[in-house]
C-alpha cells in the first residue's frame, strides 16, 4: 500500500513557512507521496453547490497557497516523496506556460513529479479567470495535446481549436521520460471514459466501496476499449476525514469516523483495487502540532495493517 498525505496549504496551514518542514517531517515519517490542492477564491454565494457534504464549500478553502508554489517548497525539503496535485484545474493558463511550470518543478525534483489534473467544478472560478467554462473537455483534451506533445518531441507545432504553436524547439524536457504521469479527476461518464484513454490512472475521493468500484470498472472498460492495457492504470484515493471521537456509523466511514475506521475503510480500498490512498486533514487540524500529530497516528495504523 502507498500511503500519501497532504501538503499544508490551505485555511491555517497557507503559510509558505510552515511547508518545507512539515513535508520533511512527513517524508521521515515514512509517506509514499504529498498532495496539493488548487482553489483561487472563495465565493460570497456561490454559483455552484460544493460537491460534498451540506454543498457548503469549507471556508478553509477561501485562503489557500498557489499549489505548483506550494509543492515546489515540498520538493526542496524532501528528498524521496513522490510529489502530486489532486487535482490542478489546469484550464486556467495556456498549456505552453503550464508546461513550463511542470517540466521545471519534475526537475527540480530530480522526476518526482505526478500531475493531477482537473475540469473544477466552481463556475466562479472560471469566471475570474477569464476561461470559458463551456466546453471544458475540449479545452481539457487540447491542453493534453500540447503537454504531451511538449512533452515528448524534439520539434513541437499546434494548430487547435483553442491555441497555436508556430514550429518551435521547447526545452528542456523533463526529468521524466517521455513525460510525468498524468492522472485524471472526474466522475461523469466522459470523465471516466478520458480517464481510461488518455490518463496513466484516476484521482478518485473516498465515497462507499460499491460506488468506487463501480466508477473504477468504467474506466478499466474505457483503457480497454482504446487499446490500452487497464492493469497498467493507478488508481489514487483522496479522504478529507471527518474525525469522530466514537465509532460511526459503518456505512459512513468512507468520510468520517475514527482513525482506526478511516484506516479500515482506506485498506479496504486498496483491497478492491485502489494503489494509493492519501489524507488531507486540513479541514479539521487547527495547528502544525495537530496536522503532525494526525499525520503520525494515520500511518502508525496503516502500516500496522
Amino acid at each position: 500500500m502507498r500511503i500519501g498525505f497532504a501538503v499544508p496549504q490551505f485555511g491555517v496551514f497557507a503559510d509558505p513557512d510552515l511547508v518545507p518542514d512539515l513535508s520533511r517531517a512527513l517524508e521521515d515519517m515514512g509517506y509514499d507521496s504529498l498532495w496539493v490542492g488548487d482553489r483561487i477564491l472563495g465565493p460570497l454565494a456561490p454559483s455552484d453547490p460544493y460537491p460534498g457534504g451540506d454543498g457548503v464549500m469549507p471556508q478553509q478553502y477561501a485562503t489557500h497557497l498557489d499549489p505548483l508554489l506550494a509543492l515546489t517548497l515540498a520538493a526542496t525539503a524532501t528528498e524521496r516523496v513522490r510529489l502530486g496535485s489532486s487535482t490542478l484545474n489546469a484550464l486556467w493558463q495556456p498549456p505552453v506556460l503550464l508546461a513550463r511550470t511542470l517540466t521545471t518543478l519534475d526537475l527540480l525534483s530530480h522526476g518526482r513529479l505526478d500531475v493531477g489534473i482537473g475540469l473544477g467544478w466552481l463556475r466562479d472560478e472560471f469566471t475570474a479567470a477569464g476561461v470559458p467554462w463551456e466546453r471544458r473537455g475540449d479545452r481539457l483534451e487540447e491542453t493534453l495535446d500540447l503537454l504531451e506533445a511538449i512533452w515528448a518531441s524534439e520539434t513541437v507545432e499546434h494548430q487547435g481549436r483553442l491555441w497555436t504553436v508556430p514550429a518551435s524547439r521547447i526545452l528542456p524536457k523533463p526529468a521524466q521520460r517521455p513525460r510525468p504521469p498524468i492522472l485524471l479527476g472526474g466522475f461523469s461518464p466522459a470523465g471516466l471514459e478520458r480517464v481510461g484513454r488518455r490518463g496513466d490512472g484516476w484521482l478518485a475521493t473516498a465515497m462507499p466501496l460499491p460506488h468506487l468500484t463501480g466508477l473504477w470498472s468504467q474506466v478499466l472498460r474505457a483503457a480497454e476499449q482504446a487499446g490500452r492495457e487497464p492493469s497498467r492504470l493507478r488508481l489514487v484515493v483522496r479522504v478529507n476525514p471527518t474525525i469522530t471521537a466514537s465509532p460511526a456509523d459503518p456505512a459512513q466511514t468512507f468520510a468520517r469516523g475514527t482513525v482506526g475506521q478511516i484506516c479500515d475503510y482506506l485498506r479496504s480500498a486498496v483491497a478492491a483495487g485502489a494503489d494509493e490512498v492519501f489524507v488531507d486533514p486540513q479541514l479539521i487540524a487547527s495547528s502544525p502540532n495537530e496536522f503532525l500529530d494526525l499525520a503520525k497516528e494515520f500511518i502508525t495504523n496503516l502500516r500496522a495493517g
